[in-house]
């Protein structure tokens, strides 16, 4: 499963980067690796075919993984049973998760907030 999701990813968003992750024991950092959002925060994914369902622990699991590869989102990615389409498979995280997911990640860059008397005076006459 973990082979089937990196090289989905990998055909999907045109990145040969993206491989399954060699196992790191106790201090796992995800089942596939190369996986960055659009502004190049990595994203960690946990990676599970079962058809016993435990996704709170899944979740907790893919957070703590995470932040053992210091990546601000970390999510799952779990088997649809019944279908061998990797574009079928699921994906699940918290909404906090996807949110940092559609912000493109955490960014290094810094927080500029203009002030607006300045702003107001350098546009007036």
């Amino acid at each position: 499963m973990e082979r089937l999701v990196a090289e989905f990813l990998a055909f999907r968003l045109a990145d040969d980067r993206i491989e399954r992750r060699a196992k790191n024991g106790s201090n796992d950092r995800g089942d596939v690796t190369g996986v960055k959002t659009i502004t190049g925060a990595r994203v960690v994914i946990e990676v599970k075919n079962t058809h016993r369902d435990n996704l709170p622990a899944w979740i907790r699991e893919a957070a703590v993984e995470a932040g053992n590869d210091d990546a601000p989102i970390g999510v799952v990615a779990h088997k649809k049973h019944g279908s061998a389409n990797p574009a079928d498979q699921y994906v699940s995280m918290t909404l906090e998760t996807f949110a940092r997911l559609l912000e493109g990640g955490v960014s290094s860059a810094p927080v500029i907030i203009p002030d607006p008397h300045t702003v107001i005076a350098d546009v007036l006459p």
